[in-house]
């Protein structure tokens, strides 16, 4: 298995290329496969084995996705390819199960998560989006919109997505700050609500310097 794990590492460095970077590359898979094995050893009925390859593998789809501008859901495609992939060395159980969790991921599209491996896929990659990691993230995502540093909460809020007005604030405001309560998993939701408590200090400071 350990070299299924390594065949799988290879193939989604080679899928997220250095060409292509939307802020979910191959540094983000390697926070998803971390916080996703500290989810299992909360949750021993996982089988780790699936949730470690769903991991690796749940965003094999983003260049496609992004490519066609949103028109392929790399949720769905990501588990056919995934799917493809894994059926040479592995099982069908085992590639079904792992297709199933990466198809069932996204936080806007698809089907709920069904098994206990597709909810822990699902709260391992919110978790990327909180915290420190969730604030760096929002900044880059907002500067290569064209965005401005910050805004208000009411100009925030009042903005468009990928417009000047769409600052790191308004990620958190409009999706961020409601993700802990979509959490699947009890050790997932424990996680998250302390990650978002770090963000809501960390823009009530903001706001603090630039408006008071």
């Amino acid at each position: 298995m350990c070299n299924l794990i390594e065949l799988s590492e290879n193939f989604i460095k080679n899928a997220l290329h250095s060409g292509f970077s939307d802020g979910h590359d191959f540094d983000h898979t390697c926070r998803v496969v971390k916080h996703a094995l500290a989810l299992c050893r909360e949750i021993p009925e996982a089988d780790r084995t699936v949730v470690h390859l769903a991991a690796i593998l749940h965003d094999v789809a983003r260049p496609q996705e992004f490519q066609s501008k949103g028109s392929i859901d790399h949720a769905a495609a990501g588990a056919a390819i995934a799917r493809d992939f894994l059926i040479q060395y592995t099982s069908q159980e085992i590639a079904d199960h792992v297709a199933q969790a990466i198809s069932q991921h996204r936080f806007r599209s698809g089907d709920a998560p069904q098994t206990i491996e597709a909810k822990i896929l699902y709260d391992a990659d919110k978790l990327d989006s909180l915290g420190a990691v969730g604030i760096a993230r929002a900044f880059m995502f907002a500067a290569k919109a064209g965005a401005k540093l910050h805004n208000s909460a009411q100009d925030a809020l009042a903005g468009n997505a990928y417009s000047s007005e769409d600052t790191a604030y308004r990620e958190y405001l409009v999706k961020l700050s409601k993700l802990p309560e979509k959490m699947l998993t009890a050790p997932g939701k424990h996680r998250a609500q302390k990650l978002s408590a770090f963000m809501k200090t960390f823009f009530n400071q903001l706001n603090a310097e630039i408006f008071n």
